[in-house]
């Protein structure tokens, strides 16, 4: 029975880790679709959420990650690449990557974007070969009714994150063990 159960661990393992790593390489957009998607994504977010144009008025920089999938069944892992804007500009190509191990099943897709509102927590993200969410600046999750009582007077955090278009069925979404890394397009 024990050997049974190490056996269908390390066959889930394979099967998540070859998933995502297929993910990776055969849908990798292009600079040019990821620019579009992540515009398109955040001014879905300003229409459904208008506080959060607030948030990209003071942001030194704002990650958006359109669309990350999430699966898994016991072990799991999340994927998705994402765009760096700064002034309106995209300066920037991450990837966002969390492996897990718990009780867990099912499949997810959603979004989210970081703004980055100090200059400090920008540097952070320039500096860093691989930066772990959780390690360094300051994070804040907000969800869609505390953005509306955001305003630049009561935030103090360097960073917001705000999810959006959670789509499928697996419980639960964080940044606990998530790692943002630049990559090149």
């Amino acid at each position: 029975m024990r050997c049974l159960r190490l056996t269908f661990m390390v066959a889930m393992f394979v099967l998540v880790a070859g998933a995502f790593l297929i993910s990776n390489t055969a849908l990798a957009a292009t600079a040019a679709q990821m620019n579009r998607d992540a515009k398109k994504a955040l001014e879905k977010l300003y229409v459904s959420h208008p506080a959060t144009q607030t948030m990209a008025k003071e942001a030194k920089g704002i990650l958006v990650f359109p669309g990350i999938v999430k699966g898994g069944f016991i072990l799991g892992g999340n994927y998705g690449e994402g765009v760096l804007f700064k002034n309106g500009k995209a300066t920037g190509y991450y990837n966002t990557v969390q492996v897990s191990y718990g009780l867990q099943a099912g499949l997810q897709k959603y979004g989210y974007v970081l703004f980055f509102m100090t200059d400090s927590a920008m540097n952070w993200l320039d500096k860093t070969d691989g930066w772990e969410l959780g390690v360094g600046p300051t994070i804040t999750v907000l969800d869609a009714g505390a953005s509306g009582s955001f305003s630049t007077t009561t935030g103090k955090s360097d960073v917001y994150a705000f999810f959006f278009d959670q789509k499928g069925l697996m419980a639960g979404l964080g940044l606990q063990g998530t790692k943002i890394s630049r990559i090149e397009k």
